[in-house]
């Protein structure tokens, strides 16, 4: 194996797969980077057996080959010198030699024969979705799902592709997130359950651009594969049967509130500071007075907080309490100038949607509080 890459592209490659290499594992190999010569490149892939990251870097190939080196060890190498020319080879002694200028350092190397395979998709996409619109989608559900592994199928972003529309959601006991996203084409219905942290490396990936990516099941069926320009992360999927969270949306309400998202969300945030001290909980009293208001309070050992706050409301005046950090969680990530809350009594739950147009819902349970 011999081949040379300038300075930039192979740590750029490096840091783009590095976040797949396992930290904690029983196979020492799986903490290495896994480097092949390809047609017009070097390919590098890391994988920790629940996402494989796969990244090609240009380069010039003077001998075909293979090997694994430390993750770790290789970037920290390879970001320390000058962005320059490197020239990388495969030692007799099975070393491998990286030489960039005056600088030359040779590494323990393993075998790539002995790193796990990583799955090959179909020849043919499933489905084909704009970068921007996938990354909105992703960032305004993958929070809401579960984090601990009690409810395995919470920790997973259902993921529905119905014609030409991409339904992403996400539950835990406390919240349903629901995002919906325009489809380049028109795609097979498809119904499947993506891990949310394999979500989370994605969206490291993902930009605001109109290029697409390129969603296409391994063979197996048992992954998924994303593709975006020279980059590819691969996914284990998540069996089981997702809960039906269309059974929990609310389809009415008695009372309406349309909120200027920065003065709700500073407020919801003042209020959280005594609230987290006290079960996270804020209490918010609606009412039609002069036009429509809210009045936000909460209240622990520490001391208490009370905020007003002008809002249009319709409907009848009533009063619901929230954990105050699952409304601070979505009004930070969807950045909507305007929402609507939608309830139906303190023990109902409530509905946010952004005022602008977007495929978005998200459904917060309340509190239950002393009367």
């Amino acid at each position: 194996m011999k081949l040379s890459a300038i300075q930039d592209h192979l740590a750029r490659g490096l840091a783009v797969v590095g976040h797949a290499v396992a930290t904690r594992n029983t196979l020492p190999i799986l903490s290495n980077v896994y480097l092949g010569t390809e047609e017009g490149g070097l390919r590098l892939v890391a994988t920790n057996l629940d996402i494989a990251i796969t990244h090609w870097v240009p380069a010039k190939v003077e001998e075909k080959g293979s090997t694994t080196i430390p993750a770790r060890l290789l970037a920290d190498v390879v970001n320390g010198l000058p962005n320059e020319k490197i020239d990388l080879s495969l030692l007799a002694d099975g070393r491998a030699q990286i030489k960039c200028g005056r600088n030359a350092s040779h590494l323990r190397a393993t075998p790539a024969d002995d790193y796990p395979p990583v799955g090959a998709a179909s020849e043919r996409p499933t489905a084909r979705i704009t970068q921007k619109a996938l990354k909105a989608a992703l960032e305004s559900t993958v929070f809401a799902a579960a984090g601990d592994e009690a409810r395995p199928i919470l920790t997973g972003v259902l993921t529905k592709l119905t014609g030409e529309k991409a339904t992403f959601a996400a539950a835990d006991n406390y919240r349903i997130a629901v995002a919906g996203a325009p489809l380049a084409e028109a795609a097979p219905e498809t119904s499947l359950i993506v891990p949310a942290r394999s979500y989370a490396e994605l969206l490291r990936l993902l930009s605001d651009v109109e290029d697409l990516v390129e969603i296409t099941f391994t063979p197996t069926k048992n992954q998924l594969q994303f593709k975006l320009g020279d980059t590819m992360l691969v996914s284990r999927l998540i069996e089981g049967q997702f809960p039906n969270f269309q059974q929990v949306v609310p389809t009415s309400h008695t009372t309406k509130v349309t909120l200027d998202r920065d003065s709700f969300l500073s407020a919801v945030k003042l209020a959280q500071v005594v609230a987290d001290a006290s079960a996270h909980i804020v209490r918010f009293a609606i009412s039609t007075d002069g036009g429509g208001a809210i009045d936000i309070t909460a209240a622990a050992d520490v001391g208490d907080h009370a905020a007003h706050i002008e809002a249009k409301v319709e409907g009848e005046g009533t009063t619901i309490a929230f954990n105050a950090k699952y409304l601070v969680d979505v009004l930070s990530r969807v950045e909507a100038d305007q929402f609507s809350l939608e309830l139906t009594g303190p023990v109902a739950p409530g509905l946010l949607r952004p005022l602008d147009g977007r495929d978005y819902l998200h459904v917060v349970m309340p509190v239950r509080t002393p009367s």
